[in-house]
């Protein structure tokens, strides 16, 4: 569906400090942006998030965020995911955190392409934990999305 949007109030082509990790030399907020979706397809259940990294040095590249469950009707998500409903489960990011890891590429290693996709799915609900891998979540979702919509925001060091 090419009406199905993603934009940020706090993503730009540079990604700033306040979406950066807080660790291995980095002194970043560490913060998911804000999101807001316009145009969402009918039929919608609810949302998938995910952000990764493909340039990381990893043959899959580098899953900074995967949250799941997020209801239809969420239609702005808050700077750091204040205002997430109770039921949506955030998973564990290659950090092996919960939740939301900033950008964190290797010293000298250029610029890195974090993209945030926004999956529409037909499911209200995945019966998953918070310790389902994002690669089985999107397993699993691989059959119901509606649409998607990404951001690429970019950051080195």
């Amino acid at each position: 569906m090419k009406n199905f949007k993603v934009t940020s109030t706090s993503l730009e082509s540079q990604m700033s400090n306040r979406q950066v990790f807080n660790d291995f030399g980095l002194s970043g907020d560490n913060l998911s942006p804000e999101l807001s979706l316009t145009g969402v397809p009918e039929g919608t259940g609810s949302f998938v998030i995910i952000c990764h990294d493909a340039d990381a040095p990893t043959p899959s590249g580098w899953w900074h965020w995967c949250a799941f469950n997020i209801p239809a009707t969420c239609l702005e998500i808050e700077e750091g995911g204040t205002n997430l409903p109770n039921t949506v489960v955030e998973t564990k990011n290659d950090f092996g955190s919960y939740g939301y890891g900033g950008a964190c590429p290797p010293p000298g290693h250029g610029d890195h392409a974090y993209t945030f996709t926004v999956y529409a799915i037909k499911e209200a609900h995945l019966d998953l934990d918070k310790d389902t891998t994002p690669a089985m979540v999107m397993f699993m979702i691989k059959d119901s999305v509606l649409a998607k919509a990404s951001l690429v925001s970019y950051f080195g060091r």
